[in-house]
């Protein structure tokens, strides 16, 4: 149990909501430009394919997504893209806090979620 623990905690806040580190170097994730993310309008049952370049805000319905980091897996290995979102709800005051702030991971999109009423987003690809 112990050990358990240890390897929870060493790997844990590579991933936790809200920390600004990236998957680790050492598991072998390669930095890119840009994310594909796929954004759902629950109200209209509308799916639209976002394509985000790191740094640079996209908005879908009142969201605005800001990706700021972007991560895949070596061509060698399994496919997987971990990305760091920021999603602001602009229907919200400028000073209420981000409707999402956190890593998703496109081989376990449940993991860490937008939790919208309206709204769904996930990784899909980073390039």
């Amino acid at each position: 149990m112990p050990l358990l623990l240890l390897a929870l905690a060493l790997s844990g806040p590579a991933l936790a909501q809200g920390s600004d580190q990236g998957p680790p170097a050492e598991a072998g994730w390669v930095r890119k430009r840009s994310a594909q993310l796929q954004a759902l309008d629950k109200v209209t049952a509308r799916i639209t394919v976002l394509d985000a370049v790191v740094g640079q805000p996209v908005r879908f319905g009142s969201l605005t997504v800001t990706v700021r980091a972007c991560n895949a897996r070596p061509p060698d290995e399994v496919p997987d893209a971990a990305a760091y979102i920021e999603v602001r709800d602009d229907l919200l005051p400028a000073a209420s806090p981000l409707a999402f702030r956190g890593w998703m991971l496109a081989n376990a999109p449940a993991a860490h979620m937008l939790e919208h009423p309206v709204y769904d987003l996930r990784i899909l690809d980073c390039r």
